[in-house]
């Protein structure tokens, strides 16, 4: 999970209440590297919208409606949470191993449902330095999954 910068410093009970009537978009590629950058590669694929409370006592997330039917067609890799502001508030991993957002399936198809099967707030949230390069944008997170450590962008 990647805060925005006004979130930076919130609880897990702060994010909630935030995102309680908020938005959860699922997006497929081009992730920003945080969440205060804009999105530019990717065209949503399902939009939920969180219910108040935004998550029962037991953490589960509680949206108005799940499954939703799909917008597009993609691959769920990353999704961004709304706070009813339109305020942008974390962004999320999705998919199928070890993330903050795991779905009902692996792929989107449009008019098709897609269910929301859970969503972890994992604090402390990665951070993500960047620098330029000669070989482009070198992006490095505080993430312990080496899978996710660093990525470079031309």
């Amino acid at each position: 999970m990647r805060l925005a910068e006004s979130y930076a410093s919130a609880s897990a009970e702060e994010i909630g209440k935030a995102l309680a009537g908020g938005r959860l978009v699922l997006y497929s590629t081009g992730r920003p590297p945080t969440a205060d950058h804009a999105v530019t590669r990717s065209a949503a694929l399902a939009e939920y919208v969180f219910a108040s409370p935004a998550f029962d006592a037991a953490g589960a997330p509680q949206f108005g409606e799940n499954p939703v039917a799909v917008k597009s067609v993609g691959t769920p890799g990353w999704a961004r949470a709304f706070a009813p502001d339109g305020a942008v508030v974390a962004d999320f991993s999705v998919g199928p191993g070890a993330t903050e957002i795991k779905l009902d399936g692996i792929s989107a198809t449009p008019g098709f449902p897609l269910k929301v099967e859970s969503l972890k707030i994992a604090l402390p949230a990665e951070n993500v330095t960047w620098e330029k390069t000669a070989f482009g944008h070198v992006y490095v997170t505080s993430s312990e999954d080496r899978y996710r450590k660093l990525s470079v962008r031309g």
